[in-house]
């Protein structure tokens, strides 16, 4: 699949780690504990992991 630009809505991150742990290539945990992507790329199911849908796709 086709990498996308995502965001991560820090006001709703809960830190869960679902995204870093299905998607370790493409989100991290940053200094505040909660995630980031990790060149601002991500698979489009990652958006789909997020408990909270603090993810999403920048269009």
């Amino acid at each position: 699949m086709a990498k996308k630009k995502v965001r991560v809505d820090k006001s709703a991150c809960i830190g869960c780690g679902a995204c870093v742990g299905t998607y370790p290539d493409d989100m991290k945990f940053g200094d505040d504990g909660l995630a980031e992507p990790v060149t601002g790329e991500a698979e489009e199911e990652a958006v789909s992991v997020c408990p909270v849908g603090a993810i999403s796709v920048e269009e």
